[in-house]
Protein backbone atom coordinates (compact mmCIF):
# COMPACT_ATOMS: atom_id res chain seq x y z
CA UNK A 1 0.00 0.00 0.00
CA UNK A 2 1.08 3.57 -0.67
CA UNK A 3 2.43 5.77 2.10
CA UNK A 4 -0.13 8.55 2.53
CA UNK A 5 0.43 12.16 3.56
CA UNK A 6 -2.08 11.93 6.41
CA UNK A 7 -0.32 8.84 7.81
CA UNK A 8 3.01 10.70 7.74
CA UNK A 9 1.41 13.65 9.48
CA UNK A 10 -0.12 11.34 12.08
CA UNK A 11 3.23 9.69 12.80
CA UNK A 12 5.00 13.03 13.20
CA UNK A 13 2.28 14.45 15.46
CA UNK A 14 2.26 11.29 17.57
CA UNK A 15 6.03 11.42 18.12
CA UNK A 16 5.92 15.13 18.96
CA UNK A 17 3.18 14.56 21.53
CA UNK A 18 5.20 11.76 23.14
CA UNK A 19 8.31 13.93 23.31
CA UNK A 20 6.49 17.06 24.50
CA UNK A 21 4.80 15.11 27.30
CA UNK A 22 8.09 13.34 28.08
CA UNK A 23 6.23 10.03 28.11
CA UNK A 24 8.33 7.03 29.12
CA UNK A 25 7.87 4.51 26.32
CA UNK A 26 9.80 1.26 26.70
CA UNK A 27 7.63 -0.81 24.36
CA UNK A 28 5.04 -0.22 21.68
CA UNK A 29 2.50 -2.24 19.71
CA UNK A 30 1.77 -1.00 16.18
CA UNK A 31 -1.49 -2.59 14.99
CA UNK A 32 -1.75 -2.93 11.20
CA UNK A 33 1.70 -1.56 10.52
CA UNK A 34 1.42 -1.72 6.71
CA UNK A 35 4.78 -0.56 5.36
CA UNK A 36 6.07 -0.02 8.90
CA UNK A 37 5.85 3.76 8.56
CA UNK A 38 4.65 4.62 12.08
CA UNK A 39 7.09 2.23 13.74
CA UNK A 40 10.00 3.70 11.78
CA UNK A 41 9.02 7.27 12.63
CA UNK A 42 8.73 6.41 16.30
CA UNK A 43 12.05 4.55 16.36
CA UNK A 44 13.76 7.48 14.62
CA UNK A 45 12.85 9.82 17.50
CA UNK A 46 12.97 7.42 20.46
CA UNK A 47 16.25 5.63 21.14
CA UNK A 48 14.90 3.17 23.70
CA UNK A 49 11.55 1.88 22.48
CA UNK A 50 11.10 -1.74 21.36
CA UNK A 51 8.31 -2.14 18.83
CA UNK A 52 6.08 -5.10 17.94
CA UNK A 53 4.60 -4.17 14.55
CA UNK A 54 1.76 -6.49 13.59
CA UNK A 55 0.41 -6.83 10.05
CA UNK A 56 -2.17 -9.35 8.78
CA UNK A 57 -1.28 -9.08 5.08
CA UNK A 58 1.81 -11.14 4.17
CA UNK A 59 2.95 -8.94 1.27
CA UNK A 60 2.68 -5.82 3.41
CA UNK A 61 4.47 -7.55 6.30
CA UNK A 62 7.29 -8.61 3.96
CA UNK A 63 7.63 -5.03 2.72
CA UNK A 64 7.67 -3.74 6.30
CA UNK A 65 10.41 -6.24 7.16
CA UNK A 66 12.51 -4.97 4.24
CA UNK A 67 11.95 -1.37 5.30
CA UNK A 68 12.82 -2.04 8.92
CA UNK A 69 15.88 -4.10 7.99
CA UNK A 70 17.15 -1.26 5.79
CA UNK A 71 16.83 1.28 8.60
CA UNK A 72 19.27 2.19 11.42
CA UNK A 73 16.65 0.98 13.92
CA UNK A 74 16.21 -2.59 12.69
CA UNK A 75 17.17 -4.19 16.03
CA UNK A 76 14.31 -2.44 17.82
CA UNK A 77 11.47 -3.22 15.38
CA UNK A 78 9.98 -6.70 15.07
CA UNK A 79 7.55 -7.16 12.19
CA UNK A 80 4.98 -9.89 12.93
CA UNK A 81 2.77 -11.33 10.19
CA UNK A 82 -0.35 -12.24 12.16
CA UNK A 83 -4.00 -11.46 12.83
CA UNK A 84 -3.97 -9.31 15.96
CA UNK A 85 -7.25 -10.91 17.10
CA UNK A 86 -5.64 -14.33 17.38
CA UNK A 87 -2.08 -13.36 18.25
CA UNK A 88 -0.71 -14.07 21.73
CA UNK A 89 0.77 -10.92 23.21
CA UNK A 90 3.50 -11.37 25.79
CA UNK A 91 2.98 -8.27 27.89
CA UNK A 92 1.22 -4.96 28.34
CA UNK A 93 2.44 -2.02 26.26
CA UNK A 94 3.36 1.53 27.25
CA UNK A 95 2.14 2.66 23.84
CA UNK A 96 -0.37 1.34 21.28
CA UNK A 97 -0.56 3.00 17.87
CA UNK A 98 -2.68 2.28 14.82
CA UNK A 99 -3.76 3.65 11.47
CA UNK A 100 -6.60 1.12 11.22
CA UNK A 101 -9.00 0.25 8.37
CA UNK A 102 -11.34 3.24 8.08
CA UNK A 103 -14.50 2.01 6.46
CA UNK A 104 -17.38 -0.16 7.61
CA UNK A 105 -20.36 -1.07 5.40
CA UNK A 106 -19.11 0.94 2.41
CA UNK A 107 -18.33 0.25 -1.27
CA UNK A 108 -15.40 -2.13 -1.59
CA UNK A 109 -12.49 -2.27 -4.04
CA UNK A 110 -11.96 -5.12 -6.49
CA UNK A 111 -8.49 -5.56 -4.95
CA UNK A 112 -8.42 -7.81 -1.86
CA UNK A 113 -5.31 -6.19 -0.37
CA UNK A 114 -6.92 -2.75 -0.54
CA UNK A 115 -10.06 -4.08 1.13
CA UNK A 116 -8.01 -5.45 4.02
CA UNK A 117 -6.19 -2.14 4.38
CA UNK A 118 -9.18 0.18 3.99
CA UNK A 119 -12.23 -1.78 5.15
CA UNK A 120 -12.72 -3.13 8.64
CA UNK A 121 -14.32 -6.53 8.13
CA UNK A 122 -11.10 -8.06 9.50
CA UNK A 123 -10.80 -5.60 12.38
CA UNK A 124 -13.75 -3.40 13.30
CA UNK A 125 -13.15 -0.31 15.40
CA UNK A 126 -14.96 -1.75 18.42
CA UNK A 127 -12.65 -4.79 18.24
CA UNK A 128 -9.59 -2.55 17.99
CA UNK A 129 -10.66 -0.57 21.06
CA UNK A 130 -11.12 -3.77 23.05
CA UNK A 131 -7.61 -4.91 22.04
CA UNK A 132 -6.21 -1.55 23.15
CA UNK A 133 -8.04 -1.75 26.47
CA UNK A 134 -6.77 -5.28 27.14
CA UNK A 135 -3.14 -4.71 26.17
CA UNK A 136 -2.33 -1.16 27.20
CA UNK A 137 -0.39 -0.68 30.44
CA UNK A 138 -2.30 1.13 33.19
CA UNK A 139 -0.37 4.39 32.63
CA UNK A 140 0.10 3.87 28.90
CA UNK A 141 -1.07 5.97 25.96
CA UNK A 142 -2.63 5.16 22.59
CA UNK A 143 -2.79 7.05 19.30
CA UNK A 144 -5.26 6.43 16.46
CA UNK A 145 -5.84 7.96 13.01
CA UNK A 146 -9.52 7.90 12.02
CA UNK A 147 -11.85 9.51 9.44
CA UNK A 148 -13.56 12.64 10.72
CA UNK A 149 -16.93 11.55 9.34
CA UNK A 150 -17.05 8.87 12.06
CA UNK A 151 -16.55 11.52 14.74
CA UNK A 152 -19.77 11.03 16.71
CA UNK A 153 -19.64 7.23 16.42
CA UNK A 154 -16.03 7.24 17.62
CA UNK A 155 -16.90 9.23 20.74
CA UNK A 156 -19.72 6.80 21.61
CA UNK A 157 -17.46 3.78 21.12
CA UNK A 158 -14.71 5.24 23.28
CA UNK A 159 -17.17 5.96 26.06
CA UNK A 160 -18.63 2.45 25.83
CA UNK A 161 -15.15 0.93 26.14
CA UNK A 162 -14.19 3.29 29.00
CA UNK A 163 -11.27 4.76 27.04
CA UNK A 164 -10.48 8.41 27.64
CA UNK A 165 -9.61 10.76 24.78
CA UNK A 166 -7.08 13.29 26.03
CA UNK A 167 -6.49 15.15 22.75
CA UNK A 168 -7.90 15.36 19.23
CA UNK A 169 -6.15 16.97 16.26
CA UNK A 170 -8.59 17.74 13.43
CA UNK A 171 -7.03 17.68 9.96
CA UNK A 172 -7.96 19.56 6.78
CA UNK A 173 -6.51 19.02 3.31
CA UNK A 174 -6.25 22.82 3.03
CA UNK A 175 -7.57 25.92 4.76
CA UNK A 176 -10.46 25.86 2.25
CA UNK A 177 -11.52 22.28 3.03
CA UNK A 178 -13.57 20.72 5.80
CA UNK A 179 -12.00 18.29 8.25
CA UNK A 180 -11.33 14.83 6.80
CA UNK A 181 -9.19 13.11 9.46
CA UNK A 182 -9.03 13.09 13.24
CA UNK A 183 -5.93 12.12 15.19
CA UNK A 184 -6.66 10.84 18.66
CA UNK A 185 -4.49 10.59 21.76
CA UNK A 186 -5.89 8.71 24.72
CA UNK A 187 -5.42 6.69 27.87
CA UNK A 188 -7.17 4.07 29.97
CA UNK A 189 -7.91 6.36 32.88
CA UNK A 190 -9.73 9.65 32.73
CA UNK A 191 -7.80 12.35 34.50
CA UNK A 192 -10.00 14.12 37.01
CA UNK A 193 -11.37 17.48 35.83
CA UNK A 194 -9.34 17.35 32.61
CA UNK A 195 -11.32 17.90 29.42
CA UNK A 196 -10.34 16.67 25.98
CA UNK A 197 -8.02 19.12 24.19
CA UNK A 198 -8.79 20.07 20.59
CA UNK A 199 -6.51 21.48 17.92
CA UNK A 200 -6.51 21.61 14.12
CA UNK A 201 -4.05 21.63 11.24
CA UNK A 202 -4.17 22.14 7.48
CA UNK A 203 -1.80 20.26 5.18
CA UNK A 204 -1.88 23.04 2.55
CA UNK A 205 -2.09 26.79 3.11
CA UNK A 206 -4.04 29.32 1.03
CA UNK A 207 -1.20 29.46 -1.53
CA UNK A 208 -1.26 25.69 -2.11
CA UNK A 209 2.03 25.26 -0.28
CA UNK A 210 2.58 23.00 2.69
CA UNK A 211 1.48 24.90 5.78
CA UNK A 212 4.12 26.04 8.28
CA UNK A 213 2.61 23.70 10.89
CA UNK A 214 2.90 20.75 8.51
CA UNK A 215 6.50 21.61 7.64
CA UNK A 216 7.37 21.96 11.31
CA UNK A 217 6.13 18.45 12.04
CA UNK A 218 7.49 16.69 8.93
CA UNK A 219 10.83 18.41 8.24
CA UNK A 220 12.83 15.71 10.05
CA UNK A 221 11.21 12.94 7.97
CA UNK A 222 10.87 14.30 4.43
CA UNK A 223 13.99 14.58 2.28
CA UNK A 224 12.78 17.70 0.46
CA UNK A 225 10.52 19.98 2.43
Amino acid sequence: MKVTTDACLFGAWMVEEINNEKLIINNCMDIGTGTGLLSLMLAQKNNEVLIDAIEINKDAADQAKENAASSPWNKRIEIINADIKGFFLKHKYDLVISNPPFYENEIRSETDSKNVAHHSENLQLKELLLIIKNHLASKGSFFLLLPYKRNEEVKRLFKAHQLHITKILLVRQSVKHDYFRMMIKGSLNEQENKETEFDEISIWDDKQQYSSEFVGLLKDYYLHL
